[in-house]
């Protein structure tokens, strides 16, 4: 019997989040922190991060709960990791953006 993680038909939200935190540390050693280089293989852990998000959100159930609330916590979460990756993608590209003065 397969477990519930690598069978892709049913919801899982371990899967999910190790989806998005797994492309999160991805993007920061393909980012090269701090010095940050622009690489377009950072978009390969911002679709995986995408997917891992819609793989959280498809754990939503219809009625609240406490299940429900933890999901969007963690809906949450995975947002702010696309975003992080998302900068990361795009800050190198313009240096007219500078956090040094």
């Amino acid at each position: 019997m397969r477990s519930v993680v690598f069978n892709l038909r049913c919801r899982s939200l371990i899967r999910a989040n190790l989806l998005v935190l797994s492309s999160l540390l991805v993007s920061f050693l393909l980012a090269g922190i701090p010095d940050d280089h622009p690489t377009v293989l950072l978009i390969l852990p911002l679709g995986i991060a995408l997917y891992g998000t819609f793989e959280t959100i498809r754990c939503l159930q219809l009625r609240w709960s406490f299940y429900h609330g933890g999901v969007l916590l963690c809906v949450y979460m995975d947002l702010m990791a696309v975003a992080i990756i998302f900068f990361l993608l795009l800050y190198p590209l313009f240096p007219s953006i500078s956090f040094n003065h």
